[in-house]
């Protein structure tokens, strides 16, 4: 098997990448800039993360995603929730901050198209059920229903390889310190900067992740736990 792999360098797509690195014979790691806060350094963690493993690696310009506005490329300051509230109605609310319309689907048509071009089977995503919750382009539902609109829009057999669809992050750190995922190189931070800042939402949820397995964020040394 040969999978193109979106790789944000986040949690979720790092330890999904090391997943399809394990299995496949080739693959080709895919990072996209749209003018997120966070390009600059996803851009140079999954730059390393592929170096590392001696992998193909691309970076692919969508400056007119930008226009559509939101908190994540800047339009809008970045919503704020507590630690406690993660779990809680208000984070379904401020996920709506972040939101970017349809990227996942506009990234996995990309990655469709580059798949079937380079012969690839599969197209590996990091999508995990605590996101699903408030993003529904995170579902095993989404992924289902792409897998049947690859039946039709291309004319290889391509399938969607999302191995951390039923997992939340607690399971995902899990499984990114059992395979060996280089969870050092990662950058969950809606921002760029020489650290995460800590306080985003994803900072949160990852933090929280790495307290509950028990280990310390190696992308985060010495971390306080929230």
């Amino acid at each position: 098997m040969n999978s193109v792999i979106l790789l944000s360098a986040g949690l979720d797509s790092t330890v999904a990448f090391k997943h399809a690195y394990d299995r496949c014979k080739e693959v080709l790691c895919l990072t996209f800039d749209y003018g997120q806060q966070a390009a600059a350094k996803e851009i140079q963690c999954a730059t390393m993360i592929c170096s590392k493993f001696d992998v193909l690696h691309e970076v692919i310009e969508l400056p007119w995603i930008a226009r559509f506005g939101g908190a994540l490329v800047g339009t809008s300051e970045l919503p704020q929730i507590e630690a406690h509230e993660l779990d809680s109605e208000k984070a379904v609310e401020t996920a709506r901050g972040v939101w970017v319309p349809a990227r996942n689907l506009i990234f996995m048509a990309i990655a469709a198209g580059y798949a079937e071009n380079y012969d690839h089977d599969l197209i590996t995503v990091g999508l995990d059920f605590e996101e699903a919750r408030t993003f529904p382009d995170n579902t095993r539902e989404f992924v289902e229903r792409f897998d049947r609109v690859l039946e039709y829009g291309t004319i290889s057999s391509l399938k969607i390889n999302a191995p951390l669809i039923d997992m939340n992050k607690v399971d995902i750190v899990r499984l990114g310190v059992l395979n060996g995922a280089p969870l050092e190189l990662s950058w969950s931070c809606y921002r760029s900067g020489d650290a995460p800042c800590g306080v985003c939402e994803s900072c949160l949820r990852r933090a929280r992740a790495f307290a509950e397995v028990g280990v310390e964020d190696p992308g985060r040394p010495g971390a306080i736990a929230p």
